[in-house]
């Protein structure tokens, strides 16, 4: 009895694939759930295990361009050398080979599809796969992380049994795309004894067979090997049966070259040019979801605003008074620092309730004018620019603020904000001030109209009733959208900025 094998539906959009290697030749006599060859299509490349054992008969070659559906091999069962004919004997000793095993498969097979992680978003990036294809899971054990254009979050299992992946790493799904199926088991599988394990591996030692994948590179590692003049046999393999995988190839260095013998005197040209020092090495890494999505949105706001940029420089020299007068007895009192932040939030907020221009949005042929002022702060996180959101800071506190720029920029270094956290957002602050900067001209973070950029404080010489004194200053910048912001407005708003922080009691009077 020959079984057909067939290549599989491995995803909506892809109608064909192409075979990429044969590990088995015509005629060789497999296992069941042996791998056979690799397949590739436009988005990834899989591998196809038997279905059955026996004798394989290929049918395709590798290069052939299959559609799903096609026949690929053909397994001969009843070639298998010395397979046992089914007896009714031999039924209670495979019950009792599945009862030993610890678990029994159910038949039920879960489709795991990407959820909804918020409005706005329309896809994410499979990051990375913390379970392996064939591995065992629990229901919400985590199996993977997934990157959206805002963060990283962890996916749990929905059902206990056996993993089958998908999707690969790197791949882009849209919301509601089959990520994984879970093969549902009843118990738990009993693990191999340690004995027979070891019993196992001295076995394969001796006899000096090893499986098809040691030492085989994935096509995605074979290339970036290639890149980098690297063989790999000098590649130790970390994944399945020492199979190198990407991120092995990525680590990879290459072996450095032996040292050329000296030649005679007379051999050596002239005008040999002498050696250059340092290293002339490169490298590429692959850019993350969130980077791209960072950099597409800048792009566009560029393209699709009427952006431009105001300046005025502030006196910080009230502020540092202030706070070096009280900030020991503000820690002592509320558990946090006070830092420059609270200051500039409660004044940008100030400024843009006299102001709602500049804290309003275009939605179509409609301006949205806010009456609350949701301030967003840019935070460097290890992943990228992320921006999570002080919700109504208006009504906030000089301790509520500190506390809530504290609580979301230690989230945004851990890579821990949420969804809801990065939300929404009516005004920017950005303080490139913290790197070193002097002076900047900051981008839209859209939907918002403007953002306001701080930077370093450096002691300048300044004019002060006729004398000359020395002054902590900062430049303070403010780009904006012309098409909903005039100049009036944006001019008036920074100068009632620069107003509030150089006399900071105004904040506590309202005035």
């Amino acid at each position: 009895m020959s079984k057909e094998i067939k290549v599989p539906a491995v995803g909506e959009s892809i109608t064909e694939v192409t075979i990429g290697q044969w590990f088995k030749k015509d005629g060789d006599e497999v296992q069941m759930d042996e791998v056979l060859c690799e397949l590739e299509s436009d988005k990834a490349t899989f591998e196809l295990p038997a279905e059955a054992a026996g004798v394989l008969k290929i049918k395709a070659q590798e290069g052939d361009v299959l559609e799903i559906g096609a026949v690929i091999c053909e397994i001969d069962e009843a070639g298998t050398p010395g397979k046992p004919e089914p007896t009714k004997a031999a039924e209670p000793q495979a019950k009792t080979e599945e009862k030993s095993s610890g678990s029994k498969a159910t038949g039920e097979v879960k489709e795991m599809v990407v959820p909804t992680v918020g409005e706005s978003i329309t896809e994410v990036t499979l990051a990375n796969w913390i379970k392996a294809d064939g591995d065992y899971v629990k229901l919400d054990e985590i199996i993977a992380e997934v990157d959206s254009d805002k963060a990283t979050f962890e996916l749990p299992a929905e059902a206990s049994g056996i993993l089958r992946h998908v999707a690969q790493e790197g791949d882009v799904l849209e919301i509601g795309g089959m990520i994984c199926k879970i093969e549902v088991t009843e118990g738990e599988p009993a693990s191999q004894p340690a004995s027979e394990q070891s019993s196992a591996a001295e076995t394969s030692s001796a006899s000096g067979n090893t499986n098809y994948a040691t030492g085989h590179a994935s096509p995605a590692a074979s290339k970036i090997l290639a890149e980098k003049g690297v063989s790999p046999e000098l590649v130790q393999g970390s994944g399945k049966d020492g199979r190198i995988t990407k991120e092995d190839a990525q680590n990879a260095q290459k072996a450095a070259p032996a040292p050329a013998k000296p030649a005679a005197k007379e051999a050596a040209p002239a005008s040999a040019p002498a050696p250059v020092p340092g290293s002339r090495d490169e490298r590429r890494e692959k850019m993350s979801s969130l980077r791209k999505t960072v950099a597409r949105r800048l792009v566009s706001v560029k393209n699709e605003t009427a952006m431009l940029t105001t300046f005025n420089e502030v006196n910080m020299k009230p502020i540092m008074d202030l706070r070096s007068k009280f900030k020991e007895q503000f820690k002592e009192k509320h558990g946090v620092g006070l830092g420059f932040m609270s200051f500039f939030t409660k004044a940008v907020c100030v400024a843009l309730q006299e102001w709602p221009a500049v804290n309003a949005k275009i939605d179509g042929n409609e301006i949205v004018y806010n009456d609350y002022c949701d301030i967003s702060i840019a935070v460097s996180a290890p992943k990228g620019l992320v921006v999570p959101v002080i919700r109504n800071a208006e009504a906030m506190s000089f301790d509520q603020i500190e506390k809530e720029v504290v609580r979301l920029a230690g989230k945004a270094r851990d890579n821990k904000l949420s969804i809801e956290e990065m939300t929404g957002g009516t005004f920017t602050l950005t303080n490139g001030g913290i790197f070193g900067s002097m002076m900047s001209t900051p981008i839209i973070n859209a939907p918002q109209s403007a953002i306001l950029g701080m930077h370093n404080i450096v002691q300048r010489p300044m004019a002060v009733n006729g004398e000359v004194v020395i002054l902590p200053m900062m430049y303070v910048a403010l780009s904006y959208d012309h098409r909903i912001i005039d100049g009036r407005e944006s001019v008036s708003f920074l100068v009632r900025v620069k107003e509030l922080l150089e006399d900071p009691t105004r904040l506590l009077f309202g005035v």
